[in-house]
């Protein structure tokens, strides 16, 4: 039996309420922090972006999307990342640029994030827990893998960067109901 010094107590064990995805502190690309709270209650696609990457095309039917499905309650989510072969070095002003002019984005971009490894983003490591179509979860292989999260804030389906924002519509309309 260990020996306790006097006044020594027990240590109590509070359990840590659950972190919702929308509670996440984050930054806009325009440098105003934050959370995805706003968005509770719309189907959301988290995806991770380069502005240098063969996937970067993607940005034109990612926007497409968020246009056509915006009014039932959607909205793509782009958070650029430079930890694949730096294709995303430039600064947000850049990258704000970049997306506007060439792809017209105009769906909500956060600033650059880790998406892997020991400064991965705690909205990642939440995200990343879900399989993709083969079943696997863990680290984001590259640019443009898509999250698909429900209203209520659950992944519902990982996609790699392969997978095209056109080959989702029906797992999206599925979402919106």
């Amino acid at each position: 039996r260990p020996i306790r010094q006097r006044g020594w107590r027990e240590p109590s064990v509070t359990p840590r309420s659950p972190v919702s995805i929308y509670d996440h502190a984050l930054t806009t690309l325009d440098g105003k922090p934050t959370t995805l709270v706003e968005h509770k209650g719309d189907v959301l696609l988290v995806v991770n972006v380069a502005s240098k990457c063969g996937f970067t095309p993607q940005y034109a039917a990612l926007q497409e999307l968020h246009t056509r499905y915006a009014e039932q309650g959607f909205c793509v989510l782009g958070f650029p990342c430079n930890q694949f072969l730096f294709q995303e070095s430039g600064s947000t002003d850049k990258i704000a640029e970049f997306c506007s002019t060439t792809y017209g984005v105009t769906f909500p971009m956060f600033d650059k994030v880790s998406v892997r490894g020991r400064k991965q983003h705690p909205l990642f490591a939440d995200l990343t827990v879900a399989a993709d179509s083969e079943g696997k979860a863990g680290p984001v292989k590259w640019n443009f893998e898509k999250f698909l999260v429900s209203r209520d804030g659950k992944v519902l389906k990982r996609y790699r960067s392969k997978t095209t924002p056109e080959q989702i519509v029906g797992d999206l309309e599925a979402a919106l109901g």
